[in-house]
């Protein structure tokens, strides 16, 4: 009922709404996205203006939309549409609202810059994570408008020495000068930090900061961070969901400049397992050009506006990132991840990487994208790296953009958003603590590049006493494949060809041949296998040898019908060391046609699958087994108690 009443509410608006020719072209803009398909990043070169070019034309050009205009429901993936996000829809649109979120968006900006330039002590370095992360107590000195009482007692927290108090006030507001100050100023403090009693909401502050180059020109990557489509894409292994839900202000969409634009967005943020809840929030993206070869792209959420259930477990301060020109193509990017997010839910297998915040830190953000621009120049001008086979530039496209594809799935098919209904196995809790066999299962009605059929994934995830890097190589590697595999034991295998995809050598596209017989093919495989300091993938699915000859002639691979299964790799926290990591976590995800019609094949289709993950676990465990006992104990001095002259030590194994 509330969201039939919000369609008609919606269709009532629009009919009642004037939009000018230019909104409605760049409304068209934000449906279709500019200049590329539904499924691949536009790989094309960059052929975009300079600063000099765009700032002599911003002076000549009259292209700013009128505030009173808003650009509402843009949906680049033809998601539908949630009850929430009409409501929001509607109530961007006022102009006490707008007003409010521009305030808001402008404030979010000039935090981040500062936070982005600004050295110690507000940022530390955690050595053992090699990743610099947020000081709570400096940023609530910064940022954060307090009275001299206040301050008094932040220095007491912070240096442990006792400082005689002022009076105790007669009321919370003596705190404050005014009744204003209190009614801004104590209430945020009141949100952030004791919202809820505990036992309802327990929201923890994390915020971290990376450094990186990427070779991509500045205007290339605003116009793939503001495009929400190109912008999900880019970050298919983070973002799950990205809705577009208004455009409050823009000074040229359609003629690619994005600075002062403003626009309100509903997103969804993952990590690689099913047991690991999504992150969903409400939030405004904000773009400003901060310089000459320098932008700025802020995200904060608005549940502080608007109040949403996500807001109790989720919200997102100023993030995003500052991007600098740097020569020869590259960009200097600077990234902002600063979060209040409750974590209770998290696996207590995830916990450490989650409640440390590498999870959903800005390292994992900048290697992602470092990564995704390495990807776009190997579409740009791909090379053969190795292999038996001579493939056409075309058809090594064609293979890069399956391969895309594959990957984009088998990360999307994994997590834990609203649209993955995983359910836990009852017989993996009763024969195995150590790990969860989760399944999921979907019908596919119309996506053509997908079994038009049910089909069902199966995941696990376990601990290996191996770093990660390890790990990676050894499930990367096709001969190590009979190892685990029990569809490939006894036969021969050869890579037929490689695509380099990165700088690192672990970064590349595999197409690999298992042989039955010498001269009998039984099965041909398309592995995507990429790596950064934040995870690792190993992807994979079976393809038939007429789709494959097809594909390398260069054909159109978008109807290829694939179901990708296979590895991610994250570092084991608990085990991390000067930036290294002695353990990892390994999950385990494959995914199969289901042709069941009755109770009694469901429940043997599911022993099948489930002996076949525990039998691969098995496999992949005994081969690290001995990296496990011939483990050395490494003893790391990390403080030195001088009153009882003793030092604490830690063992790595």
């Amino acid at each position: 009922m509330i969201i039939q009443l919000a369609i008609e509410g919606l269709n009532r608006f629009r009919s009642s709404f004037v939009y000018t020719d230019k909104v409605l072209h760049q409304l068209q803009i934000q449906n279709i996205g500019p200049h590329h398909n539904e499924d691949v990043l536009s790989s094309s070169p960059d052929n975009s203006q300079t600063s000099s070019e765009q700032s002599s034309e911003m002076h000549t050009r009259e292209s700013k939309v009128s505030k009173s205009n808003v650009v509402v429901g843009s949906n680049k993936h033809n998601l539908p549409l949630r009850a929430t996000d009409l409501l929001m829809s509607f109530s961007i649109r006022t102009e006490e609202n707008k007003g409010k979120i521009a305030e808001l968006a402008s404030k979010a900006m000039d935090e981040l810059r500062k936070m982005a330039t600004t050295g110690g002590p507000l940022w530390t370095l955690d050595q053992d994570k090699n990743m610099e992360t947020l000081n709570d107590i400096e940023y609530f000195k910064e940022f954060v408008n307090m009275n001299a009482t206040l301050m008094d007692l932040m220095r007491m927290v912070e240096v442990g020495q006792f400082k005689p108090l002022p009076r105790y006030p007669k009321s919370d507001k003596e705190f404050f000068s005014s009744t204003e100050d209190f009614d801004e100023e104590f209430l945020h403090l009141d949100l952030r930090v004791y919202d809820k009693p505990p036992s309802q909401e327990q929201l923890y502050s994390k915020g971290s900061r990376e450094i990186g180059y990427v070779e991509m020109k500045p205007a290339k990557l605003v116009e793939l961070l503001m495009d929400s489509k190109q912008w999900s894409l880019l970050f298919s292994n983070i973002v799950s969901r990205a809705v577009v839900l208004g455009v409050l202000m823009s000074t040229g969409m359609l003629e690619q400049n994005y600075d002062g634009t403003l626009q309100v967005m509903a997103a969804e943020f993952y990590a690689p397992s099913p047991l690991i809840p999504i992150r969903e929030t409400y939030f405004s993206r904000h773009c400003k050009r901060l310089g000459h070869g320098m932008w700025g792209v802020v995200d904060v959420s608005l549940e502080s506006l608007f109040q949403f259930p996500s807001a109790k477990t989720f919200r997102r301060r100023p993030s995003g990132c500052l991007i600098e020109e740097m020569p020869n193509g590259y960009s200097k990017v600077i990234w902002i991840e600063h979060v209040e997010v409750d974590d209770r839910r998290v696996h207590k297998m995830f916990e450490p990487i989650v409640t440390s915040g590498l999870a959903f830190s800005a390292k994992r953000w900048v290697a992602t994208l470092a990564r995704q621009c390495a990807l776009i120049r190997a579409h740009t001008s791909p090379s053969i790296a190795d292999g038996v086979l001579i493939i056409p530039e075309a058809g090594m496209r064609s293979l890069l953009k399956l391969s895309e594809r594959m990957v984009r799935r088998f990360c999307s098919e994994l997590s834990a958003s609203a649209t993955n209904k995983w359910r836990a196995l009852p017989r993996s809790r009763a024969n195995n603590r150590d790990t969860t066999l989760m399944m999921n299962s979907t019908f596919n009605k119309d996506d053509h590049g997908k079994p038009l059929v049910a089909t069902v994934v199966f995941a696990t995830s376990v601990e290996l006493p191996a770093t990660p890097k390890k790990v990676f190589d050894f499930l990367s590697d096709e001969e190590s494949r009979t190892r685990w595999d029990i569809l490939s034991q006894g036969h021969s295998i050869k890579e037929l060809a490689r695509i380099s995809t990165g700088e690192d050598p672990g970064n590349h596209l595999s197409l690999i041949q298992v042989n039955s017989t010498l001269d009998k093919i039984a099965i041909l495989y398309l592995q995507q296998s990429c790596t950064d300091a934040t995870g690792s993938y190993v992807v994979f699915a079976p393809l038939d040898i007429l789709s494959v000859s097809r594909v390398l002639n260069g054909g159109n691979p978008d109807f290829v019908r694939i179901l990708s299964s296979g590895f991610v790799i994250l570092p084991d926290v608990s085990k991390m060391f000067g930036g290294v990591a002695h353990g990892c976590l390994l999950t385990l995800a494959l995914h199969i046609v289901d042709d069941r019609t009755s109770k009694e094949r469901i429940t043997k289709s599911v022993d099948i699958m489930y002996n076949i993950i525990t039998e691969a676990v098995a496999s992949i465990k005994d081969a690290f087994s001995k990296d496990a006992h011939m483990s050395v104990q490494i003893v790391l001095e990390i403080g030195v108690n001088s009153s009882k002259d003793s030092k604490e030590r830690r063992i790595v194994r």
